[in-house]
């Protein structure tokens, strides 16, 4: 058993312990050169968007700043895909295997607290997960790709993907077809707990399924002074989030792994009221798809069993987010070698609670994701988040490099005509 490097992972405003595992026979070959002009663009590009972020479906001016971006670079744009935000791009000719490169676009309904000079410039829409500096890691990319187009053995495909704060962009660019013909898909997320330099990568389970839940409880409104003569739902539901806790601790696996958090209650309208129904809103995150199922069999069970023992009834109804994001071994493997190739150090992370619908992707076409080291002082989400963006070339390189060598596998794997 190799030794353990501990980094601290940032969640909200506490820290936790890490393990990640090096790859102790990491040796750069050829070190990604420093392109202070490319370095230079891709700020000035992450910067622009972060100025002005665009919530999930609403993308329209974010699409239309990449369309020009990309035409500048004298890249196709593939209009046979139809989607609403967002926009799929091509690089390179002929008939040879396609792989897909994917960004997303969209920012968060928050509010920014970083005080930066290219802060949001609207108020209540915030950048606060880094889709700013995935875009402008994949036009970077995109660059890279044209200036070598001649060389590319196939075609690759550039996603800029809307929604996946909503778990809805994938989808959506599945069924414009613009994954038909794909021989692989890869992906990446910024990590602030990981060093700039720094590649994960991980085969199997990297994220997690995201699943939301909301309980709606039936009572018997009445005088609050009279509770005899009605059902108090909200005692009800105060029962059911202690009986939910359980469900981890006593149907989960120790070997297994299981997220339950109830977030939202909402009941009554008065002080002096015993209201007529309370709600209860959630969020489930596994690894696996048959933990997946076992919590989703077991919280309907304890929520009408809970319900029946005060003598009325509670509904569950599902809101299905992305699976979980399986990343395929021989892909990880190959991407290893890349990361080393191009001067980066890879370790092997926890995988991590958050829910990613690049997950969809890798349910139609083998599909790598990974996390690029970013330094960042505060995880996703925070209101001040913010990352280093000497992370933004590095990326670029990176992702260019993986999807030319994944070409060249795809044409050594294609059968040699006669």
């Amino acid at each position: 058993m190799s030794d353990l490097i501990r980094t601290e992972q940032r969640t909200g405003h506490e820290l936790q312990q890490v393990e990640l595992e090096p790859h102790l026979d990491h040796k750069p070959v050829a070190p990604i050169e420093q392109d202070e002009t490319l370095a230079a663009r891709l700020i000035e590009i992450r910067r622009q968007l972060h100025r002005n972020p665009e919530l999930s479906g609403e993308e329209f001016e974010t699409t239309a700043a990449i369309r020009g971006w990309l035409e500048e670079e004298g890249i196709t744009i593939a209009t046979d895909y139809k989607l609403r935000t967002g926009l799929i791009a091509e690089i390179g000719e002929g008939d040879g295997p396609i792989v897909a490169l994917r960004a997303d676009i969209d920012a968060l309904p928050l509010q920014e607290e970083t005080k930066l000079e290219y802060a949001s410039q609207v108020d209540g829409k915030a950048h606060a997960c880094g889709h700013d500096a995935h875009t402008a890691i994949l036009i970077g990319a995109a660059r890279l790709l044209k200036q070598r187009e001649a060389q590319l053995q196939g075609k690759v495909r550039l996603i800029f993907q809307p929604s996946e704060e909503k778990a809805t962009g994938a989808r959506q660019v599945i069924q414009s077809g613009a994954l038909t013909d794909v021989g692989s898909i890869f992906g990446l997320h910024n990590k602030p707990d990981l060093q700039v330099g720094t590649v994960g990568i991980r085969e199997g389970a990297l994220m997690a399924s995201a699943d939301g839940f909301v309980v709606k409880v039936e009572g018997v409104g009445t005088h609050a002074a009279v509770p005899e003569a009605g059902i108090d739902p909200i005692v009800v539901a105060s029962h059911i989030v202690t009986a939910l806790q359980a469900i981890v601790s006593r149907n989960v696996g120790a070997q297994e792994s299981a997220v339950i958090s109830v977030t939202k209650i909402h009941s009554g309208t008065a002080w002096n009221v015993i209201p007529d129904e309370a709600i209860l809103d959630g969020t489930v995150r596994t690894f696996d798809e048959k933990v997946r199922a076992r919590i989703r069999e077991r919280l309907n069970q304890v929520v009408s069993g809970v319900a029946a023992a005060y003598g009325t009834r509670a509904s569950v109804r599902w809101i299905q987010g992305p699976p979980a994001v399986v990343n395929d071994a021989s892909l990880a493997a190959e991407v290893e070698r890349v990361v080393s190739q191009v001067g980066l150090k890879s370790v092997r992370p926890l995988p991590s609670p958050a829910g990613e619908d690049f997950a969809f992707y890798q349910k139609e076409v083998p599909g790598l994701f990974l996390f690029l080291g970013t330094s960042g002082r505060h995880e996703w989400h925070h209101p001040a988040f913010d990352l280093n963006e000497r992370a933004l070339p590095l990326g670029a390189h990176l992702l260019a490099s993986l999807a030319e060598q994944a070409l060249e596998n795809l044409q050594a794997q294609q059968p040699v005509g006669d």
